[in-house]
């Protein structure tokens, strides 16, 4: 398979301070249209496989993010670590133990770890796994609030 060979921009929106941004590797499909090649870090509703509209922005000079062409069916969590991930500590045991229920991982540094979660697996499984052992963790796509709107 090719590599990827485009970088997709997407700007997270920070209520509290100034906004991430978050570049991810892409296949360019035509049309300003982009498969995402990356996990994503910061991004929200966005996972590895989604086919995003990203046209060229003068202001970022570079394909930027305006919106989800179609689903990949993957999903995002993300996880943090402490202590650090090193080989043979608990970080890693969690980590590989989602290997081991079918997700695949990358990690932007030592502590944070963004999770794919393929369609095959059951979300509410790895979400019970990280539950059962006390991560610290969260929903990236879906969101919980998509997850769990309030009624």
């Amino acid at each position: 398979m090719d590599e990827a060979n485009a970088k997709v921009l997407i700007r997270v929106t920070n209520p509290d301070g100034p906004d991430e941004v978050e570049t991810l590797w892409a296949f360019p499909l035509g049309d300003d249209l982009y498969r995402l090649d990356n996990h994503p870090f910061y991004a929200y509703g966005v996972s590895c496989s989604d086919v995003v509209y990203a046209p060229f922005s003068d202001e970022e000079q570079m394909a930027t993010f305006l919106r989800i062409e179609s689903k990949s069916g993957n999903r995002t969590v993300r996880v943090i670590v402490d202590p650090p991930f090193i080989d043979g500590n608990e970080s890693e045991q969690l980590i590989h133990g989602l290997v081991s229920l079918g997700c695949t991982f990358e990690g932007a540094n030592s502590v944070l770890f963004s999770i794919n979660v393929p369609s095959k697996v059951d979300l509410g499984e790895i979400r019970q796994y990280l539950l059962d052992r006390g991560a610290q963790w969260e929903h990236a796509d879906p969101t919980y609030e998509m997850l769990f709107p309030s009624k």
